[in-house]
């Protein structure tokens, strides 16, 4: 895969977006609305998520190399989230804190506890750096879709959250139950991969050339892919992440394998 985000860089944009998220949510009318792109949550749900997803990361970077995630304990007990608006948001605060505290004390190459132990991402602080980047990210587009302002992912967050998504989340030593095929993805902005999927296992790569792959002396690609996906960045990621149906993009080949994708389980 391609070259990540610079470690410090991904401390920032965690901070960015969740300076971002807290701006959304200090514009609402209630903390009770109902998120869209969250159905069972409102508002209030969504902060305290975040907050609690920030303290536990926080707790097992801090805990270092370790075959199970630390018991809750290891939070050091912290408070519940409170529901009133002004103390929410400095409890939102100090949860990010915790973790940007505990990433840039650890720094990228510590090994620590991730639930992607099978993935083509390693079990290291920076991939918890990047992985927390698109959750934070991911929430602040539902907190602003919430408030009827969403903003478009940033370029880097969204072209970092393409491969991310892909690295993390579906490649690995998963085996595809399916037949064995291969799909592109294409951001607009000149970036394409390719998810290669079967039985002994789900790889994902960088193409070297964006949409295409070396073509045969007829003009036929004796690699072509099985289906094709292409959007900005910013939209493939939140279609990765179920926020914006697939099929808003632009579909080619067997457009089956989304509903396969979407479907699949890779630690079932």
């Amino acid at each position: 895969m391609e070259k990540t985000l610079e470690f410090p860089v991904l401390l920032r944009l965690i901070d960015e977006r969740s300076v971002a998220f807290r701006a959304a949510v200090a514009s609402a009318p209630s903390l009770e609305a109902q998120v869209p792109t969250c159905p069972e949550w409102t508002l209030l749900d969504l902060v305290q998520h975040l907050g609690k997803v920030h303290r536990r990361w926080a707790a097992t970077v801090a805990a270092g190399p370790a075959d199970a995630p630390p018991a809750e304990t290891a939070s050091g007990g912290a408070p519940a989230a409170p529901r009133e608006r002004e103390a929410l948001l400095a409890w939102s605060a100090e949860s990010t804190e915790q973790l940007l505290a505990s990433l840039r004390e650890a720094g990228p190459g510590r090994g620590c506890w991730t639930w992607w132990d099978r993935s083509q991402s390693p079990q290291t602080c920076g991939a918890v750096a990047r992985h927390q980047l698109q959750e934070v990210a991911l929430h602040t587009y539902d907190a602003q879709i919430t408030v009827g302002a969403p903003q478009p992912l940033p370029d880097e967050v969204a072209l970092d959250g393409v491969d991310e998504f892909l690295s993390t989340c579906c490649a690995g030593t998963y085996a595809w139950p399916h037949e064995p095929a291969a799909v592109d993805y294409h951001a607009t902005e000149g970036r394409s991969w390719r998810l290669s999927l079967s039985a002994d296992g789900v790889r994902a790569t960088r193409l070297p050339t964006p949409g295409t792959m070396p073509a045969t002396v007829a003009g036929e690609d004796p690699d072509a892919a099985d289906a094709s996906v292409r959007g900005t960045a910013g939209e493939l990621v939140l279609a990765l992440y179920d926020r914006i149906p697939v099929d808003s993009l632009k579909l080619d080949g067997d457009r089956r394998l989304f509903d396969l994708l979407q479907a699949w389980d890779p630690d079932e």
